[in-house]
């Protein structure tokens, strides 16, 4: 008896990208292309008409970004699997993409037998990470995440406010947010606040646009 193909619906904002990866899985006869869309509003639709056994997220694009994508199709099909695409090999965006639902995570820039061995991993119901992003991950153990407050302070830090003007513009005492800054230094390991800001960015907490 012959098995059914895994079907597979690709999401990606560019072409390029969307032609690579249906030429791969073309090109394997145990995989199946549903469908291919290029935003998460249309991830969601897609997923209600085809309901593939995986789907291919890019996680940053223009008119529906892949995280939310990714809660609705969860939260309307608890057993969706999917595997989250990105540039980013923040640990963090990794743990987003993980909280977010998906099954996996693999770098745009993943080599042809990474990418198909992640489809079939979490076709069994295993969670898919490419090597890099396990590498990521395994950097930061144990996570010392940052609290929403302290994200806030963060973000005005990498904008160069000062502590008294960060403490303006959330409405605090100045003793306060010098608590913060003391606290998100000691979870990002350093003691210089333009540093804290560097390895932000480079652990995919922080995205300056």
């Amino acid at each position: 008896m012959i098995a059914e193909p895994i079907t597979v619906l690709t999401v990606d904002d560019h072409p390029l990208i969307r032609d690579g990866l249906a030429a791969v899985i073309g090109g394997q006869p145990d995989l199946r292309l549903v469908a291919e869309v290029s935003d998460g509003a249309a991830a969601i639709a897609a997923y209600r008409t085809h309901r593939p056994d995986i789907v291919l997220m890019d996680l940053r694009m223009p008119g529906g970004d892949g995280l939310t994508a990714i809660r609705q199709i969860r939260s309307e099909f608890p057993l969706a699997r999917i595997i989250a695409l990105s540039s980013y090999d923040g640990d963090e965006d990794i743990h987003r993409a993980l909280a977010a639902g998906a099954s996996g995570y693999l770098l745009k820039d993943t080599v042809r037998t990474e990418l198909l061995n992640a489809i079939r991993t979490v076709h069994r119901g295993y969670r898919g990470v490419s090597s890099a992003a396990a590498s990521r991950l395994a950097e930061h153990v144990p996570r010392l995440e940052l609290t929403p407050r302290e994200l806030e302070v963060l973000e005005l830090l990498a904008k160069g406010r000062s502590n008294p003007q960060i403490a303006d513009l959330l409405g605090r005492a100045e003793s306060t947010m010098k608590v913060h800054v003391r606290s998100i230094l000691r979870k990002l390991g350093t003691d210089d606040r333009t540093e804290a800001v560097t390895i932000a960015i480079r652990r995919g907490i922080l995205h300056l646009e």
